[in-house]
């Protein structure tokens, strides 16, 4: 079997991430960040809103990757360092394992026991690679420099989670990937990217018929509910999604059906009947503007694959 440890980075900031979580929720304008989502349940409600008709970022991707694999793979060259940012279950990397054959496999997620389930599964399977797993937010910046070896690394970002970013946060996201990149000759990013298209499927993909993005966004509150110790009702909150032309964005956000008072730590959050609490964006890009970014980031050679209607886009940038 592989060789794998983890190491653990977010246990040191977790007091201050209930803070941000704290003082989130008392802005006038409240808020919760997206990847307060994933707790066991969300990660399973974000598995069935992937199979769902309307969300079709998931299946699309994995087309484009089906079509072009041997091409993205040849592009990308053999035994690199892979990164799996936002690893989850690991299930999208295992797909570029036998293609990359990487000589390590370095999860980075939010959450640990989805990391120790990957390396574990992954592991047994791929006995000849190095197996890391590391514990972070890199939302709030990327620090793997002491995690990396001295050589090639391709970085892995896909489903279109660079949305979630605002555009200069994901500027400065990609220029934090080009500086690991920089001085590994031979480094590289592959990355999933939405595209913008009619908003009455955009604002489907995120308000399904069926009601499970109203759970997975309605869940949050039980998450945020075990964190500060708050008694937010999520039946009391209806979800609203829906796609915002003019900033280029979808905009998830929970809204009061009452009025209601909520007890967030040692204050008291009062909501008006239709008062909102945001709890996601994730930007949509034409592809020639997501190119753009990634060379403002210092990327230098950008390639492209997509999808016949052009849905959505894969890119590997150097």
């Amino acid at each position: 079997m592989a060789q794998t440890r983890i190491i653990e980075r977010l246990a040191e900031d977790l007091e201050a991430e209930r803070r941000e979580l704290h003082a989130g929720l008392l802005e006038d304008h409240a808020a919760i960040a997206p990847k307060y989502f994933y707790d066991p349940l969300g990660c399973a409600l974000f598995a069935a809103i992937c199979v769902l008709p309307e969300y079709y970022p998931t299946r699309t991707e994995r087309a484009i990757f089906s079509v072009y694999r041997d091409d993205i793979g040849v592009t990308i060259g053999r035994g690199k360092q892979f990164v799996d940012l936002g690893a989850g279950d690991g299930r999208k990397a295992k797909e570029w394992l036998p293609i990359l054959a990487p000589s390590r496999y370095i999860a980075i997620d939010f959450a640990k026991d989805a990391i120790a389930d990957a390396l574990a599964t992954l592991s047994a399977e791929f006995s000849a690679i190095e197996m890391l797993g590391v514990v972070a937010d890199f939302t709030h910046g990327l620090n793997l420099q002491h995690d990396l070896a001295d050589a090639p690394v391709t970085f892995f970002y896909p489903g279109s989670s660079i949305g979630n970013f605002t555009p200069d946060d994901a500027r400065k996201f990609l220029e934090d990937i080009y500086l690991h990149c920089s001085g590994r000759d031979g480094s590289g990013l592959l990355i999933g990217v939405d595209t913008k298209k009619d908003h009455r499927r955009l604002s489907a993909a995120y308000d399904d018929a069926t009601g499970v993005t109203a759970a997975f966004n309605r869940n949050v509150l039980n998450h945020v509910n075990r964190i500060l110790g708050s008694d937010f009702r999520p039946e009391a909150f209806a979800h609203r999604g829906f796609y915002n032309a003019q900033l280029g964005r979808v905009e998830m956000y929970l809204e009061a059906t009452s009025e209601q008072s909520v007890r967030v730590g040692s204050a008291t959050r009062k909501f008006q009947a239709g008062e909102r609490i945001h709890t996601e964006n994730s930007y949509k890009y034409a592809p020639s503007e997501f190119s753009e970014l990634l060379q403002s980031a210092g990327f230098a050679r950008v390639r492209r694959w997509q999808d016949e209607q052009g849905d959505f886009a894969v890119f590997y940038a150097t």
